[in-house]
């Protein structure tokens, strides 16, 4: 008998503000400790993740009631994490100064993603943002 080739996902909604980033880390750690080796993502997923989460809150420029969808998959031995929310804005990355209080998040994602990606939601309205996470590897 063949094993399912289709990825465990997971999705939820969460409120577009700065308090549900815990909430959204708190689940990506829920969903990776249900799998055989969740643990092998777990500290870079959860900094991604917590990174994605904020950006959407704070630059997707949507209205407030509307929601923050994360979703979280495992294909092919990479994690992948999806942010949707409502806002037109793509990601783009910039310069920083060592001044610079804030704007180093998609930097992070830059270099510890394999890789990363914006795309527009079906339906027209709003983006996700995505980011592939290989395993650590284990070391004996």
């Amino acid at each position: 008998m063949l094993a399912s080739c289709r990825p465990r996902t997971f999705a939820a909604r969460l409120d577009s503000r700065t308090s549900s980033t815990p909430i959204a880390r708190q689940l990506l750690r829920a969903y990776l400790s249900a799998l055989p080796t969740g643990d092998r993502y777990s500290d870079v997923a959860e900094l991604l993740l917590g990174e994605l989460f904020a950006n959407a809150v704070q630059h997707s420029h949507a209205p407030g009631d509307r929601l923050i969808e994360v979703r979280f998959a495992l294909i092919n031995s990479r994690l992948r994490l999806e942010v949707h929310d409502a806002g037109s804005n793509r990601p783009a990355l910039r310069a920083t100064t060592t001044d610079d209080e804030h704007g180093r998040g998609l930097l992070l994602i830059n270099e510890l993603a394999e890789r990363w990606g914006c795309c527009p939601r079906a339906g027209g309205v709003g983006k996700f943002v995505w980011a592939l996470v290989a395993p650590a590897l284990v070391t004996a």
